[in-house]
């Protein structure tokens, strides 16, 4: 069994100055390649836009395998968007995937770990490790989606997350990508000077 995918790329990229789903990355954009790093690994997948929604879904490959939801409340965070796109997956949906559009460097091999370490138990969660450090992807089952669903608009699906570390796996690699977010210009010119 696949799980969903979700990518969440609605912010108002303050920090940025420009979308950064649109940022040039290898060859292709900050969304671009998420999508082909997880459309073969998940199914569906799912992309949430927000701000300037239809100039960024004009950028998404014609052939690319994605479905878009739009959140209408993304000035509301994270939390609004992730929602938007738990309620995009379709019902009886077993797992999903879920990352940032502003975490672009994550590997491959890294998301195999992922998906290696969720296939082979029964928790919860499965998150991936590096050096001590947790980070994104994130893959969740059905009980947690639900619990982030119903969370109130002040609330952050952190709160789900530790609440559950009994029952969650971690993918130990060593792939800093799954923390490296690109928040500011320095930390895009950072991204794009590494070869």
């Amino acid at each position: 069994m696949k799980p969903a995918g979700i990518i969440l790329a609605a912010g108002l990229s303050n920090r940025m100055g420009c979308d950064k789903a649109t940022l040039a990355f290898r060859g292709s954009t900050f969304l671009n390649h998420l999508i082909g790093l997880l459309a073969p690994r998940v199914e569906p997948l799912v992309v949430v836009l927000g701000h300037n929604a239809e100039s960024i879904q004009a950028t998404i490959r014609p052939d690319s395998r994605v479905t878009v939801a739009v959140n209408p409340n993304f000035e509301q965070g994270m939390l609004s968007s992730l929602q938007a796109g738990i309620r995009a997956l379709p019902a009886g949906t077993e797992a999903a995937l879920f990352t940032l559009v502003d975490l672009p460097a994550v590997g491959g091999t890294t998301v195999d770990c992922l998906l290696q370490a969720f296939h082979t138990g029964n928790q919860l969660l499965t998150i991936p490790r590096c050096a001590g450090r947790r980070g994104h992807p994130v893959i969740a089952r059905r009980e947690i989606l639900g619990e982030i669903a119903a969370l109130p608009v002040a609330g952050s699906p952190k709160t789900v997350i530790r609440a559950h570390r009994p029952e969650t796996a971690f993918a130990d690699v060593d792939d800093e990508g799954i923390f490296r977010d690109v928040d500011a210009p320095e930390d895009y010119e950072m991204l794009v000077r590494e070869p």
